[in-house]
């Protein structure tokens, strides 16, 4: 079998499963208890867990987090296929392992807009650093995580509306995690700013606005694209409501407001 090992375990959240699962006990208790709902998709950032996990936390705190859930963040290294889908085996992590989800991989393997790839998968944060709140938050867990690189606006809504369509015909409940941070490396009020336009195309439930003013503003939001093949997908299966959860930035911990990374969470229902 197909083992993913840690990546970056003890550098982006602690190696040891005990102390990993104490500090994501310790970030959602930082926001109100609330009723965790079914929603079709998440928006949550993926740096490490000192800036952005209180971030991630609440916003996973707040769903119903089904067996299935197909995890597309950005491929930061530039290995591997564009749409680099790892169809089976399992990722061995601190607090357990994860097994993919072999059946609905190839369902979404037979559109031929995604492709079976393992490369793209063993360096890769984006994805790895959601593991763990899925984990403390869901009961069974399974996963189809996919590394997305750079592609144009159409590829995006080909690979949101193939994923809509295994999704629809999945028997069960799917969620859809887009791992993305925002933002990166200007000042507080730059950041605060651009993301804010992001966010509203998000909050819209427009795909092609948020792809088009990602490109037009410059926003160096590193995973608008799996985001906007989230979203495309999320509308087509019938998304009514983008709601968010928490902003933040790394200046809320580091203490430097010029040189800031905007995380935030938003709940598509």
């Amino acid at each position: 079998m197909m083992i993913r090992l840690p990546a970056v375990a003890g550098q982006f959240y602690p190696a040891d499963g005990g102390e990993l699962r104490s500090l994501i006990a310790e970030l959602s208790s930082l926001t109100d208890s609330v009723q965790p709902r079914q929603a079709l998709a998440a928006v949550v950032p993926h740096s490490g867990y000192v800036y952005s996990g209180a971030v991630a936390a609440q916003t996973f705190k707040r769903l119903d987090i089904p067996p299935a859930v197909v995890v597309i963040g950005p491929n930061h290294h530039g290995v591997g296929a564009d749409l680099a889908l790892m169809r089976e085996g399992c990722w061995r992590m601190p607090m357990g392992e994860v097994n993919i989800n072999s059946a609905l991989a190839d369902n979404l393997l037979a559109g031929e807009v995604f492709s079976a790839d393992y490369t793209a998968h063993l360096k890769e944060h984006s994805l790895e650093v959601q593991i763990p709140f899925l984990q403390y938050f869901a009961g069974e867990l399974e996963i189809v995580p996919v590394c997305a690189s750079y592609i144009s606006y159409d590829q995006c809504r080909r690979a949101g509306e193939e994923l809509a369509r295994v999704i629809k015909a999945w028997p069960q409940p799917v969620l859809m995690v887009a791992s993305t941070d925002m933002t990166h490396y200007e000042s507080r009020n730059t950041a605060g700013r651009k993301d804010r336009l992001a966010l509203d195309c998000i909050e819209n439930l427009d795909p092609e606005a948020l792809y088009a003013t990602v490109i037009r503003e410059r926003i160096s939001m590193c995973g608008f694209i799996p985001v906007t093949i989230v979203l495309t997908a999320a509308v087509l299966l019938g998304a009514s409501r983008a709601e968010l959860v928490r902003y933040s930035d790394s200046g809320e911990v580091s203490g430097d407001l010029e040189q800031v990374v905007g995380y935030a969470g938003l709940v598509v229902s």
